[in-house]
């Protein structure tokens, strides 16, 4: 779009000229009233359903302006349409059927002068709940609205600019059909890392292909990777010639994250990653990126940059803006290992920020063994209102022995090939280590903070 962009025009709610102000305050008094009358109080109250759910869009300026963009809780992205162009739209998927009582858009400097909020149950058919025609940016807070849909969607018919459309966030108030947020309830996730040698399944020793089929066998809601996807210098090539061929299966169902041989790649530190992932570990244009599942916030971090601030930022603006009482994070090097790399206190910043937003669970790869932790703080400390870690790295790579057993650490296993077998609720959350040749390890049940 544009490189410098600026500063954001007022609020398209703020119009009204400096002689009119008397009756702008008369105004505001008399909203305020109606806000607090019975009737419209489910509507302040009404939960945020759009953060992290499925988006698409008419079209994107660029791979790194994609409609997720828009539903991430991060005032740093945005989505921005080809430009020059009218009509166009961005969608979002709210996971089921929903009744909306308000919509709230951020407008990056390209704004749309005209456009509607519309629903649908089918994604094809369309219901206008609000219209604007005379929008002038910076943010609109659409009050009041009455919709049903599984999805929404804004369709601008009219730029403000010469540019295109471009918003840093649509946020969708609202309540699930029987009062259930979407999304809500149970669901299973498959998690490893450290998991394609440079082997395939023709060689009778090769492990990865083995978890894979176990992996798919389990068949989660989604699957989460801890790093290490590929050895031994993570080429594009070995990514197609290996990972490709076990785990690639379920490629568009994986939440990866990067370690450390993702940055040996001759190409480039990451190169072989971001090409053959693309916007699936680049959902938000950044190697690190959150999303939410039910009542669960998770959080896929780049351990291999934890010394750089703009990670470090972007965690603790996302964490804020949580609104999920479960919290999970996941990246290659574990705070804690009593395997051959040990403590890592490259983490230990990251557990800081985590511990005080009261997140729940971390996982983690690097050293190739099975290891729980009962809940500590990032000093190590046993405590209730502590984080459990899991180091999951048996997912294909040569094992590696116990070494030097760390503190809280309730059980170890080093050997068999397998997977995390992670199970939430809304409220809490168990996991088994399921091996190649049967089940390893139960978890207790924990409860979130």
């Amino acid at each position: 779009m544009h490189p410098y962009a600026p500063t954001p025009l007022p609020p398209s709610g703020r119009r009204h000229r400096p002689a009119l102000l008397i009756v702008t305050v008369v105004l505001a008094l008399a909203a305020g009233l109606l806000l607090a009358w019975p009737g419209r109080a489910g509507a302040v109250a009404d939960p945020l359903i759009s953060r992290g759910r499925p988006a698409a869009a008419s079209s994107t300026e660029s791979s790194s302006l994609g409609a997720a963009n828009a539903f991430d809780g991060a005032a740093s992205t945005r989505w921005a349409s080809a430009e020059g162009k009218d009509p166009q739209w961005i969608r979002v998927d709210l996971g089921a059927g929903a009744t909306v009582s308000r919509v709230k858009l951020t407008w990056e400097a390209a704004y749309a002068k005209a456009y509607r909020v519309e629903v649908s149950t089918d994604g094809t058919t369309w219901t206008r709940i609000a219209e604007e025609k005379a929008g002038n940016g910076g943010t609109d807070d659409l009050a009041g609205l009455s919709g049903k849909g599984r999805y929404l969607r804004v369709y601008g018919t009219a730029r403000g600019t010469a540019y295109g459309y471009s918003l840093f966030e649509v946020e969708v108030y609202g309540t699930a059909d029987g009062g259930t947020p979407p999304g809500g309830g149970a669901f299973t996730v498959v998690a490893a890392g450290d998991i394609a040698a440079q082997c395939t399944a023709s060689d009778s020793g090769c492990a990865h292909p083995k978890t894979a089929a176990l992996a798919r066998q389990i068949d989660p809601k989604f699957y989460l990777t801890m790093g290490d996807n590929q050895y031994d210098d993570a080429r594009l090539s070995d990514f197609r010639a290996y990972y490709d061929k076990s785990w690639g299966a379920f490629k568009a169902k994986t939440r990866p994250v990067p370690g450390n041989h993702e940055t040996y790649d001759p190409a480039g530190a990451l190169a072989g990653y971001k090409a053959y992932f693309g916007n699936i570990a680049y959902p938000q244009g950044k190697s690190y990126y959150s999303f939410d599942e039910g009542n669960w916030h998770f959080v896929a971090l780049d351990s291999n940059a934890f010394d750089q601030a703009a990670q470090i930022d972007w965690l603790k603006a996302d964490l804020a803006a949580n609104t999920k009482q479960c919290v999970a994070a996941y990246w290659h090097h574990p705070l804690f290992s009593s395997g051959g790399h040990g403590n890592d206190p490259v983490s230990k910043p990251v557990w800081k920020i985590l511990y005080a937003a009261k997140a729940d669970l971390v996982l983690g790869g690097h050293d190739h063994h099975y290891e729980r932790f009962a809940p500590q703080n990032p000093d190590g400390k046993a405590t209730a209102d502590g984080i459990v870690q899991i180091v999951g790295g048996m997912g294909g790579a040569d094992p590696y022995p116990i070494e030097e057993v760390q503190p809280n650490s309730q059980k170890r296993i080093s050997g068999p090939y397998g997977v995390l077998k992670l199970d939430f609720t809304d409220s809490g959350y168990s996991w088994t280590y399921v091996a190649t040749d049967g089940v390893k390890d139960t978890s207790p049940k924990y409860d979130c903070h």
